[in-house]
């Protein structure tokens, strides 16, 4: 039973810190503020985290999985590796339309925090990292060069940062179609 509320009380705060992150940014948030939200108590909050930078490195490791998932039930509605690759902005597309959209929760904590928080570092690297790798793959699969993949891959993390700053979704649109004319002519080379 112990375990269940230990589960259940550290599941709320990631939410709270999660939410409270990405709408106002982590600095801004404070642990008192955090616990209310979690509606558990300072001494059992920081018994579950010790300290503000475990949470956010515990709400960036749940950001990942969440991307990894819409990422791959995107491409999942796909069979060529092209249109896997090209679905990355579809699910982009759709994201920026959200109302709580407020931008890439790793460049946005990375420009916060990345140089003092080691954590937030990181886990900025290994995501980044980990999505290049994706769109590389997919782009080897798709018989182009790996070097493709890097350059798609910075077409959907200027669309999230454009759509983000200027309140632009059709950043996701533009982003794809640069995609397609990059892959079209790899295809042709």
């Amino acid at each position: 039973m112990v375990t269940m509320e230990m589960d259940s009380a550290r599941v709320a705060v990631l939410d709270a810190a999660d939410e409270l992150f990405y709408a106002r940014g982590v600095q801004a948030v404070g642990m008192d503020e955090l616990r209310t939200a979690a509606g558990i108590s300072l001494k059992r909050m920081y018994a579950l985290f010790p300290s503000k930078s475990d949470i956010v490195g515990q709400v960036l490791a749940g950001r990942t999985a969440v991307w990894n998932e819409r990422i791959l039930a995107e491409a999942d509605r796909h069979d060529s590796p092209r249109d896997k690759i090209l679905s990355i902005f579809d699910f982009l597309d759709a994201w920026f339309r959200e109302d709580n959209f407020r931008g890439c929760a790793f460049i946005n904590s990375f420009g916060e925090l990345g140089a003092t928080m080691p954590a937030v570092a990181d886990a900025a690297h290994q995501h980044k990292r980990e999505f290049v790798e994706y769109v590389t793959d997919l782009v080897v699969e798709a018989g182009c060069p790996a070097s493709l993949g890097l350059q798609i891959a910075l077409l959907a993390e200027g669309a999230q940062t454009t759509a983000a700053i200027s309140e632009s979704p059709e950043s996701a649109i533009a982003a794809r179609q640069a995609a397609a004319v990059l892959l079209d002519a790899a295809a042709r080379a």
